[in-house]
């Protein structure tokens, strides 16, 4: 491991005795903080997992109905029907903190109440009223998922720099600090053992 270019002085090893305590808490702290951004990180794909299984459940499920419901109905009436929504609602974004990482966060909220139906009972199939009522349950899912996809993305990029970030320390920044704290101390040592016998000649009566 090549050493870093500094003057042997005991200035520099008190420097370089600093900067290694620093580097060697901080790379601790980055490593806990890795591992736990892993931990939630874990978490997270667990529940993305199990929202896209249930939602691609239930949209296939949805559209099977919707399907029956088109092969049961004029197109017309069909367009007739779904013309009109039964409800407004309004999606509100913003962010909470995972670890420091800013991720994503999508709630909905009704500024119209809903009808039961956008339609009459006696103008289309009972498989259409179940296709409504399955997509209508659908969305929060399908938010709830757009929102934990993005913040296991988020979170998959962070973990990655962070990774960078531990390694440099580890492999490079630790050992460079810690070889030329070894060649300073060394270097140190060297000069008192040259000093100590220039004085014992010096001192040294001659015969």
């Amino acid at each position: 491991m090549a050493r870093i270019n500094v003057n042997p002085t005991r200035m520099e090893l008190k420097k370089l005795k600093a900067r290694l305590s620093t580097a060697v808490r901080g790379h601790k702290l980055l490593k806990d903080k890795s591992d736990e951004m892993v931990r939630r990180f874990t978490v997270l794909l667990r529940e993305d997992r199990r929202l896209r299984d249930e939602v691609e459940g239930d949209l296939s499920a949805a559209l099977k109905q919707f399907a029956l419901a088109g092969a049961l109905t004029p197109p017309y009436v069909q367009e007739t029907a779904f013309s009109m929504p039964s409800a407004k609602i309004e999606a509100e974004c913003g962010t909470e903190s995972v670890m420091g990482v800013d991720v994503p966060t999508i709630s909905l909220s009704e500024t119209q109440a809903p009808a039961a139906l956008p339609y009459a009972f006696s103008e289309i199939t009972s498989e259409a009223d179940d296709s409504v009522k399955m997509v209508s349950a659908l969305l929060p899912k399908l938010l709830r998922l757009a929102a934990v996809e993005k913040a296991v993305r988020l979170l998959s990029y962070e973990i990655e720099r962070n990774k960078r970030r531990v390694n440099a320390l580890e492999y490079v920044m630790i050992p460079q600090l810690e070889e030329t704290i070894k060649f300073i101390r060394d270097k140190l040592d060297e000069n008192e053992r040259a000093a100590i016998v220039r004085l014992m000649k010096v001192n040294t009566p001659v015969s």
